[in-house]
């Protein structure tokens, strides 16, 4: 929704809003916000409002830590859940003090790559995100513990699916807060969830995420549970991803449909893809940023493990949804939801656009399971492996220039040092499971 600086002093002062958090979100996706009084907030809308960067993860040194906060208006709610001296909350872009966008803004980042696509005649990027999550039983501190809340399955009923009223609740809430949701239900995994929403801009859709993600810890909390958008909690069971459904626009022509196609789809689509697939195994350390991201993607628990594309079925990492017309998308399955979805959506993007740029071929589209077919047969048909750690996607991605380029020397850097000191933490940790195999054994 659209407002102006009179409508959010109008609507702070009518709503009693006595707080307003300024929003931003550091290199690894964490929401992090400076709360400031209503008697701060014109200083706010005239982006005067300054924090300390060298305090945020893969922002700048302490020598040069003064950024301020822009306000996208655009982004203003206040929050339901606070009935007295009610907090509002504004989205900002992270400025340096000489008036340039600060280049290790994960939201400056993502606009930067859709500049480009503006540049290429693409007016919009469309995503649809589907952030699964887990709700975890708390103890009698409010701390989660390993108990999942119910034993329900896929499209369960209530009573098997205990989480039906929070994640009702939660629904109401993102609704109230202007959301258009269009399901919610219950995953595969016992305990584990499901809200879609609709469509937005790219922009948007990440803002989006990050609101989801703030309302839906709340709530849970609010019903005695912890949720949690970590990837893959348990063992044994199927882990939470973020298919991420997509699609560029000139104007309001959708530039992945072609009527004279077979499959409904454009050349700019076929492309697109090509360079999602080329530059996926560089792109994985984004879109599954932590070492716990990979005990996901396994076969045998339908994430896809595999960079192959198909209409007609699950097991690749693109599937073509049915839909055509103003509706044809492709939906990259690899995702999870602890990636920080600005830089998510930077590095798909940016892969994509590398694809229209040089006309890439795509290959031919896998419409067999590929969980069943042997190594052989993979290799055959030209069928790679997503990285199978974090430390190789970070391997990758150091190799390639086109996501490289897209993340910018800032961030890339501070992110890479971020991510090798926690897969190094990872590698010299002990972990149960070592003790389990091998404290009686030797």
């Amino acid at each position: 929704m659209s407002y102006t600086r009179e409508d959010i002093m109008r609507i702070a002062n009518e709503q009693n809003v006595r707080f307003i958090r300024l929003q931003f979100t550091d290199l690894l996706g964490s929401i992090k916000n400076v709360e400031i009084p209503l008697s701060q907030l014109e200083k706010a809308l005239d982006n005067k409002m300054m924090f300390d960067g060298s305090s945020i993860e893969g922002y700048v040194r302490i020598e040069e830590s003064d950024m301020y906060l822009y306000p996208d208006l655009s982004t203003w709610v206040v929050f339901p859940w606070v009935t007295e001296n009610r907090v509002a909350r504004l989205i900002c872009d992270v400025y340096l003090p000489d008036g340039k966008p600060f280049p290790g803004d994960p939201r400056g980042i993502l606009k930067r790559v859709l500049k480009e696509a503006e540049e290429m005649g693409f007016t919009s990027m469309n995503v649809g995100p589907e952030p699964e999550f887990f709700l975890f039983k708390t103890d009698d501190k409010g701390k989660p513990t390993n108990e999942l809340n119910d034993q329900g399955g896929y499209f369960d009923l209530a009573p098997v699916d205990l989480g039906e009223n929070c994640r009702r609740e939660i629904v109401l809430t993102l609704e109230e807060m202007g959301f258009e949701i269009e399901a919610s239900h219950h995953e595969v995994a016992p305990g584990q969830h499901e809200i879609d929403f609709k469509y937005a801009d790219a922009v948007k859709a990440a803002d989006q995420i990050q609101t989801f993600k703030l309302v839906v810890k709340t709530i849970a909390r609010e019903h005695g549970l912890h949720a949690t958008f970590m990837p893959k909690p348990l063992f044994g069971m199927n882990g939470s991803g973020m298919h991420c459904h997509q699609s560029l626009f000139r104007g309001s022509e959708n530039a992945f449909y072609d009527e004279s196609d077979p499959l409904g789809l454009s050349e700019t689509a076929r492309y697109y893809m090509a360079g999602i697939l080329k530059h996926a195994r560089a792109f994985t350390a984004i879109t599954n940023p932590t070492v716990n991201s990979y005990k996901r993607l396994v076969p045998g628990y339908e994430a896809p493990s595999y960079v192959a594309w198909s209409a007609s079925n699950r097991s690749p990492m693109i599937r073509i949804p049915a839909s055509r017309g103003l509706s044809t998308r492709i939906e990259v399955r690899s995702p999870d939801p602890a990636a920080n979805p600005y830089l998510a959506m930077a590095v798909m993007l940016k892969a994509g656009l590398d694809g229209i740029k040089k006309k890439l071929a795509l290959p031919a589209a896998i419409d067999r399971n590929i969980y069943v077919m042997t190594d052989e047969e993979r290799e055959e048909q030209g069928i790679p492996s997503l990285p199978e750690d974090l430390r190789e996607a970070l391997e990758e991605m150091i190799g390639n220039e086109v996501i490289c380029d897209a993340l910018g020397d800032h961030a890339l850097s501070h992110f890479v040092e971020l991510k090798e000191i926690e897969w190094d933490m990872y590698r010299t940790q002990v972990h149960s499971w070592e003790r389990e195999q091998y404290m009686t054994l030797y």
